[in-house]
């Protein structure tokens, strides 16, 4: 009987072992898998997100926006709004990411090259940490994922810890190259990085990212604080931006003009979606909407 249990141990012992070789072994197999993989980055913060998790690319968009050094020498596919499917296809990815913001601009044209899309949502901070944790598991990067969440989580700290007394009321507007500019609700990023650094957008949606502006919606409007993303080739957005502040009267009387708490926010720091310098970005808002403290 004695010896017959042994047996039985002995045998579970070994099938658990088996099982623990057989599991390692396959996780070696996918991470080498992913190791491998052909991933294109339609956009700089995307790049952004890959080189912190220390991941090659083998496509990168064309941008004013400093990309990391180690895909200086990668092939570009045109500009993150309006990338080449063409010379996406041509690279034979087995990944194609992109915001989920510009699904609706070129969704059609990559289904019709037959390219596949992963479309990640970066519209605010805890989309980012959420991304950065599903591609780190993805691609065995998990310790980078969570390192980079830790000191995203104590930027988040550290401008909460500022916030004191009346929140002060916040627009925020983009620049888009020939249409002006756009507002940004709380929907956006920049709304969600507001929102933490204690300030309160005075547009608020319960869908809508992005509203046209209007002069007598504006008008109705006294923020404490305006800010102003430059976005798509600052050269000619900010030009844009003076000449509207300068001709149009409804600027005027707004008290965040009147005390010179304008700030007009450029790359890489700001962006229209999550990026990886969130902290930089948290700590010049959080300067802007508490100063002094």
């Amino acid at each position: 009987m004695k010896k017959r249990k042994g047996l039985i141990i002995g045998l579970i012992i070994f099938l658990v072992a088996i099982i623990g070789v057989a599991i390692g072994a396959k996780r070696l197999i996918d991470q080498k898998v992913a190791n491998n993989e052909k991933i294109v980055a339609t956009s700089a913060a995307i790049t952004e997100i890959f080189d912190k998790l220390n991941v090659n690319l083998a496509g990168v968009p064309k941008t004013q926006a400093k990309l990391p050094a180690r895909y200086q020498k990668v092939p570009k596919i045109g500009s993150p709004m309006k990338p080449s499917v063409e010379k996406i296809a041509s690279l034979n990815p087995t990944r194609v990411y992109a915001v989920s913001t510009l699904k609706d601009q070129y969704d059609q044209s990559f289904k019709e090259q037959g390219v596949k899309v992963t479309y990640l949502k970066l519209d605010s901070v805890a989309d980012l940490e959420a991304t950065l944790s599903s591609l780190g598991k993805q691609y065995y990067r998990q310790r980078q994922a969570d390192y980079q969440i830790g000191l995203i989580k104590k930027a988040v700290k550290k401008a909460k810890a500022r916030v004191h007394g009346r929140k002060p009321r916040v627009l925020i507007l983009m620049g888009l190259p020939g249409a002006n500019y756009m507002i940004l609700t709380n929907r956006s990023y920049l709304g969600d990085l507001v929102r933490i650094a204690g300030g309160e957008n005075i547009y608020h949606s319960d869908s809508q990212i992005y509203l046209s502006p209007s002069n007598d919606s504006l008008a109705t409007k006294n923020p404490d604080v305006i800010l102003r993303l430059e976005h798509a080739l600052p050269n000619v957005t900010l030009p844009q931006f003076k000449q509207e502040f300068k001709k149009n009267s409804v600027w005027k009387t707004m008290k965040a003009v009147k005390t010179g708490r304008v700030y007009d926010l450029q790359q890489p720091d700001f962006n229209a979606s999550a990026n990886m310098n969130v902290s930089q970005a948290l700590n010049k808002l959080s300067n802007w909407l508490y100063p002094g403290k």
